[in-house]
């Protein structure tokens, strides 16, 4: 190459800005990579940027924001799942095996989404998951995420391992909200959380099934190598606030012997609906109803619990031939879009629980987050619902939702990034 057209050292660009020039490009555009090396360096980007919960526009990007905000050993306790995450990961392609069928010249021009399952009324089919210690989050915790359900209209569900009492929770929602329960190795302890919750208003009770065992939670421990905080500073001494006056020495939370006779015993000691939180096959779901269930709760606890490697979206036609209308059907796992809530709906769900994304909006941007999260999700799903001709809950049915039979291979390029 001739001198004229060598480039003078003071004209060459650092090939690092041109990295950073590339991402922040990645960042706003939709060919945010799948690839997880480079997606983490995107997703850094782009949590740097959104500085307002409003110029978030999904909640993958969230996500991004949560990330920065969230210590590691906090954000691997909310990422993670088993094993090697397949089950994680099959919550969210299992979606891809059912494709929405919709129709046309249809008056969509006024649209419900209004639900009341057991007595509970909602303004959205979307409900807020229990998820455990939200102070980890956010200083707001979860009085942050009962504002935001109050301000949305949408339904909560208090943890057991909530970093809030019950009383305060209920108070900052202003309705009454369900509690979720792992049932004790104690039963004189169990019986004590029942009264205490249903003193403070609950209404139903969320009997957690699906973690006899514990479980191996490999991610998390991955993400806490990346923390340099000192574990005792967050946890040492710092016992939920449904144990209060509980001694909690030597209780196992997860009961392995639990049975279903439990159901019939809950309603000797609480008025509070039953509903049993953990089903993924028909015939426990049939199991449930037979010994007195209120509701049946779909769920993997979010691809935490058993590495079955089926998302709960496949295992929802079962369980809905199972009960055949008995009773309520609630679904999680894995929802993260508004065409993910209608494909349940359609398929029989009579609402869904979402936990990670509006976890992701506490801790990006406390309450409003959370707010934002549900606006994000909802406004998917009218924009559903007015799309495919269903402009109420009651119209959408079996006949707006086709099951292929398989998963649909995701493409290697989208917004999400698992």
């Amino acid at each position: 190459m001739s001198k004229e057209f060598k480039m003078k050292p003071e004209n060459r660009r650092d090939p690092r800005l041109d990295r950073r020039g590339l991402l922040k490009f990645l960042a706003a555009s939709p060919l945010l990579t799948t690839y997880s090396a480079f997606a983490q360096e995107v997703e850094e980007v782009l949590g740097e940027r959104l500085q307002n919960p409003s110029e978030v526009i999904n909640v993958f990007e969230m996500e991004a924001v949560a990330r920065k905000n969230i210590p590691p050993a906090h954000m691997g306790y909310l990422s993670t799942g088993v094993d090697s995450d397949n089950t994680l990961r099959a919550n969210r392609d299992g979606f891809t095996r059912f494709q929405i069928k919709p129709r046309r010249l249809v008056d969509v021009s006024e649209t419900d989404t209004n639900v009341n399952i057991l007595g509970t009324k909602a303004s959205s089919p979307i409900f807020l998951c229990p998820v455990g210690s939200q102070g980890a989050y956010h200083a707001e915790a979860e009085l942050g995420t009962a504002r935001a359900a109050a301000a949305k209209g949408h339904h909560m569900v208090l943890s057991t391992q909530s970093s809030t009492a019950v009383e305060a929770v209920a108070e900052a929602r202003g309705a009454p909200i369900w509690h979720q329960l792992y049932p004790t190795t104690r039963w004189e302890y169990t019986v004590a959380m029942l009264q205490r919750a249903e003193a403070a208003g609950c209404t139903a009770v969320c009997l957690t099934i699906d973690l006899p065992g514990g479980r191996n939670t490999e991610t998390q421990s991955i993400m806490m190598r990346d923390d340099d905080r000192t574990c005792s500073n967050c946890h040492t001494g710092q016992a939920k606030p449904i144990f209060d006056g509980l001694d909690m020495r030597g209780v196992g939370l997860n009961n392995p012997a639990l049975t279903w006779d439990a159901i019939g015993r809950m309603k000797e000691v609480t008025n509070m609906n039953v509903i049993i939180k953990g089903i993924e096959v028909g015939p426990d779901a049939a199991l449930a109803v037979q010994n007195g269930a209120d509701a049946v709760w779909v769920s993997n606890h979010g691809g935490r619990a058993v590495e079955s490697e089926l998302g709960t979206i496949e295992c929802l036609p079962e369980i809905i031939a199972a009960v055949n209308g008995r009773v309520p059907v609630i679904v999680d796992s894995g929802f993260r879009r508004g065409t993910d809530i209608y494909k349940a709906l359609a398929l029989g769900a009579s609402a869904v629980g979402v936990g990670r994304p509006y976890c992701w909006g506490l801790g990006a941007f406390g309450q409003a987050g959370v707010e934002r999260v549900l606006d994000l999700l909802n406004r998917e799903l009218l924009i559903t619902m007015r799309g495919s001709g269903t402009p109420t809950l009651a119209s959408i049915g079996p006949d707006y939702v086709h099951d292929a039979g398989y998963r649909v291979p995701r493409g290697t390029l989208g917004r999400e990034r698992l």
